[in-house]
């Protein structure tokens, strides 16, 4: 039986992740530790309440004795000034294993990164550095298993309020993408799963993994990402 902390589970990734942890006969314990209350019951369930991951030294208690950190915290490029992407791409991310790794050290970390992340800090596109970043302090951070998940456009399944154009527009012609490039979509469901799935089965033998789309894909067991 696990116990998984999942940082992040108001959001789109992190809510599936959390309702597929509660609802997994094999998890004993989720631990929740969000900026915003979930709204949600369950005798699984342990909700934290945390304002300001910059600093998670109040967490100590919270993250100790888990098996796995699952962290889906992220901001939309555009969305937020470059600051604040970088504080939570890097920062959040971070300070929160950081945390995790203090507190359970023999936990697994799953981490949700994005397609064309770039550890060597070249890339002219601000979130591919960012998340390149934290995923280089990661695989160095002396976590016994890390993941980390590349996913290209991540389909929110359910309907939501876009957070700008671009995604509106990539909603609206998904049916058609979908087909035309089948290695470039995910279901965030099917990513949520992956992401809580390679912790409670412990795969892969390297202690950093790195998972592009089409390994998320074969992991979900839907390759059409349908």
């Amino acid at each position: 039986m696990k116990r998984i902390a999942i940082a992040g589970a108001t959001g789109m990734v992190g809510g599936y992740a959390l309702r597929y942890a509660l609802d997994h006969p094999a998890v004993e314990r989720v631990t929740a530790i969000g900026r915003r209350t979930l709204g949600l019951s369950h005798p699984k369930l342990k909700e934290v309440l945390h304002g300001d991951f910059s600093d998670c030294s109040a967490l100590k208690e919270p993250l100790s004795g888990q098996d796995a950190a699952i962290f889906c915290l992220g901001a939309y490029t555009g969305a937020v000034s470059d600051a604040e992407l970088r504080k939570v791409t890097v920062d959040y991310a971070i300070e929160f294993a950081r945390a995790a790794r203090g507190g359970s050290p023999d936990a697994a970390f799953s981490f949700l990164s994005g397609m064309g992340a770039d550890p060597t800090g070249q890339s002219r596109a601000a979130f591919a550095r960012y998340k390149g970043e934290a995923e280089k302090w990661l695989l160095a951070a002396g976590f016994p298993r890390v993941y980390i998940f590349r996913p290209a456009y991540i389909y929110p399944v359910e309907p939501r309020k876009e957070p700008n154009l671009g995604y509106r527009a990539l909603r609206a012609i998904y049916p058609a993408f979908r087909v035309l490039f089948p290695g470039q979509v995910i279901r965030a469901d099917d990513l949520a799963r992956a992401m809580v799935d390679v912790v409670i089965r412990e795969a892969g033998g390297e202690r950093g993994v790195i998972l592009e789309n089409r390994d998320i894909q074969a992991m979900a067991g839907s390759s059409s990402a349908g």
